[in-house]
């Protein structure tokens, strides 16, 4: 038997991945090295969520100018009208038709609060559930969902990030195995999972045993945990590339109707993607809008984002709904806080950072639909009912999934922390 023979499966794999796929797919891990059981709790009413699709709109989005809208005050509204909608009750504005055809199957939440005023802290916060700190770093709510259910998917990664960076898949002090993809494009899909070119599997084996040599000793002599975690992740990417379920990545694969529907825009790519990624069993995947800070000229750089959203978002829910999957797919839209709802004159009508009131909306998931929930005085200044946190919307989508956000987890060096902070579920709406 010469030294080839002797090498092990795993250095095989380790190798493999360090040459051809790099550290950045290391969230691989299958679900035998988390705790999938974890903080989950099978009483919990809801609980029927299996995935969890994010839409983050960027920036700060307007409620007046989407979910909550008050038409007839020109100082707070311009001439943008409210349109009735498929669910008794719920007005959205005008940019929103799409949605307005699909409002039946949504649970409007008017009611958002948060504490943050600054984009990069509020979407920390809306990722997070807690404040930055320079003494920690925070898992961000796709980690922790990977943290405390583990993935569906052995083949694929938890959880995926498209269009948001690395900031967005961050997995704070838990371990590199609960993090983020994150993916630049849905076109562009996972990249570096095939062998080089003109390199046949043969060739391949062969220079992963070369590899295996010149580390040896380094394997040998090294036993450290992080070590043998990295060399779990580098085995998890080998069998990614191997997997039937890549596939899912390739938005190629849909026909160009469905793709049409999405809209051609990096969003509607990435929300399909999100549908397929779901589809073929991954827990957890963010898709992120921008342009929603209009400061100046409010009304035209909102229209063109709402458009935008209003095709997307219409689609995926549809889409969602025909394939039988919206009911274990809990689909959140929030944002990191609001607009301020009376126009700046000075600035061609624009609006700036209002932390104090916003929307967010939920779909599926176990979610009551055609509802409701918290309200804002008639110019959207004030919550005046069921006043809902940043920490209570992470909360509730814990608690969609069946994880029992009061659950403590402790950090390397001892603090106490859980899914959504200090936030409660809102149940009511399940």
């Amino acid at each position: 038997m010469n030294q080839y023979d002797e090498l092990t499966r795993r250095k095989f794999m380790t190798n493999a991945a360090q040459t051809y796929l790099g550290v950045s797919l290391a969230p691989f891990l299958s679900t035998a090295l988390t705790s999938s059981a974890f903080g989950q709790n099978n009483n919990i009413p809801g609980g029927k969520a299996k995935s969890v699709i994010y839409l983050n709109m960027s920036g700060g989005m307007s409620h007046l100018d989407t979910f909550d809208p008050k038409p007839g005050n020109k100082e707070y509204s311009g001439d943008l009208k409210a349109i009735k909608t498929k669910a008794d009750g719920i007005r959205l504005s005008e940019y929103l038709p799409n949605t307005a055809k699909i409002a039946d199957k949504l649970c409007v939440i008017n009611s958002m609060s948060s504490t943050q005023g600054a984009h990069e802290a509020g979407q920390y916060l809306l990722k997070t559930s807690y404040t930055k700190r320079g003494t920690v770093k925070h898992p961000t709510m796709g980690a922790w969902v990977n943290k405390m259910k583990g993935r569906i998917n052995e083949d694929l990664p938890g959880f995926i990030s498209i269009g948001g960076g690395n900031s967005s898949t961050t997995p704070g002090f838990f371990s590199a195995k609960f993090a983020g993809i994150p993916l630049g494009s849905a076109a562009g899909g996972l990249e570096n999972t095939k062998r080089a070119y003109g390199v046949s599997e043969n060739d391949f084996q062969r220079r992963l045993a070369l590899a295996d040599v010149l580390n040896q000793n380094f394997h040998d002599q090294f036993t450290h945990p992080a070590i043998d975690q990295y060399n779990d992740l580098y085995e998890e990417a080998i069998r990614v590339m191997q997997s039937e379920d890549l596939k899912a990545f390739d938005i190629n694969q849909e026909p160009q109707k469905i793709k049409q529907e999405y809209g051609t825009h990096n969003f509607g790519q990435g929300c399909l993607l999100a549908r397929r990624l779901v589809e073929h069993g991954v827990r957890y995947v963010q898709v992120t809008l921008n342009g929603w800070d209009t400061h100046y000229d409010n009304f035209a750089g909102t229209s063109s984002t709402a458009a935008t959203m209003d095709k997307a978002y219409a689609a995926l829910i549809n889409d969602l709904s025909s394939k039988g999957l919206l009911e274990s797919t809990l689909v959140v839209l929030s944002t990191e806080f609001g607009r301020t709802p009376k126009l700046s004159v000075s600035r061609k009508l624009g609006r700036d950072h209002y932390p104090a009131a916003f929307s967010s909306v939920l779909a599926g998931g176990g979610v009551k639909a055609g509802t409701k929930y918290g309200e804002t005085n008639g110019t959207g200044e004030k919550i005046t009912k069921n006043k809902v946190t940043v920490l209570d919307l992470n909360a509730t989508i814990g608690h969609a999934l069946g994880i029992n956000t009061q659950t403590m987890v402790t950090s390397p060096d001892g603090r106490p922390f859980r899914m959504g902070n200090t936030g409660k579920p809102i149940t009511s709406i399940f």
